[in-house]
């Protein structure tokens, strides 16, 4: 939320470069306030969790934030039962004449494949593309930010050898004030659960992205456009205390040799207790992207500018 300061307040032009939204009392009497519309591409297998974790977060803010939940049409989810998806959810057909203030791409179980071998990848594409002219803020999640990555920029994703889980150190690697990273400190950790990562050399062909955040052991981590209206965060900084626990039981199952999530449970002991160390710093990361998006999308959001790759 802005701050509302006396006109001309040598403060203001310190506190702008830092990414605060300071006005003056003459411009909030003409303000126009109005929900901030949020649609999130909901690709995890566990959505009700999921929609949980990623509202729990949205929901830390004075705004008024009104989501609507996105599913595709050329696939149909087999965790979820067709009643809540009826309910609950809307398809890209029936939004793609509508304009957002910013849309949330979630992760997916589907990095083993190429991208082109995913069956609603060309679904993934017109919504992405969509974007560009209809959204004025995309935040990408885990291969959700893989996904964008490729399509937007064709920076491709590298699988690993093991699985990259656990809570990772990460650190702030920008020198330059950025409303994104507000208030975090210099080395904060986030969960991270995935089995790729990016092609960094491919990254460093495109000056319009900036790395944000990387960590020794992630690798770059979050990754934005210099005009803030793509981010790519390659972790899962939305998880709640017990997603990689249960991701890590649901392995076990399928796998005798499961990959244990590091620095997560105490001692690395999966019957110790969760040492959950990322909540703050992620509340912190959505709250600065939603203040980031209500300080600069239009009020009429048919006059969005588009995206210019």
């Amino acid at each position: 939320m802005p701050i509302l300061l006396p006109k001309d307040l040598p403060a203001i032009d310190s506190l702008k470069r830092e990414g605060i939204f300071a006005m003056s009392p003459e411009r909030a009497s003409v303000q126009e306030i109005r929900p901030l519309k949020i649609i999130i591409l909901n690709l995890m297998p566990t959505k009700v969790e999921t929609e949980t974790q990623l509202t729990r977060l949205l929901s830390n803010t004075p705004l008024q934030v009104q989501v609507t939940f996105l599913t595709t049409d050329s696939y149909e989810a087999k965790n979820t039962s067709k009643a809540h998806l009826s309910d609950f959810y809307t398809t890209f057909k029936e939004v793609k004449d509508q304009y957002y203030d910013g849309l949330i791409v979630t992760g997916a179980p589907v990095e083993h494949l190429s991208f082109e071998e995913v069956d609603y990848w060309q679904e993934i594409e017109q919504i992405l593309e969509w974007s560009l002219t209809n959204v004025y803020a995309t935040l990408h999640i885990c291969w959700g930010a893989q996904a964008g990555l490729y399509h937007h920029y064709d920076i491709n994703k590298v699988l690993y050898d093991t699985k990259l889980t656990g809570v990772f150190r990460q650190h702030i690697c920008t020198n330059r004030p950025v409303g994104l990273l507000r208030g975090l400190d210099s080395s904060f950790t986030i969960p991270h659960s995935r089995y790729a990562g990016i092609d960094e050399e491919k990254l460093k062909d495109y000056s319009l992205l900036e790395v944000l955040v990387t960590g020794e052991e992630t690798g770059p981590s979050i990754i934005s456009r210099r005009d803030g209206r793509q981010t790519y965060m390659l972790g899962h900084a939305e998880y709640d205390r017990h997603t990689l626990k249960k991701e890590y039981e649901r392995d076990a199952q399928v796998n005798k040799n499961p990959q244990l999530p590091v620095n997560y449970f105490k001692d690395d002991d999966p019957t110790q207790e969760i040492i959950a160390q990322w909540t703050s710093s992620a509340h912190l990361l959505f709250n600065n992207w939603i203040n980031q998006v209500y300080q600069n999308t239009p009020y009429h959001l048919d006059q969005l500018l588009p995206i210019n790759l």
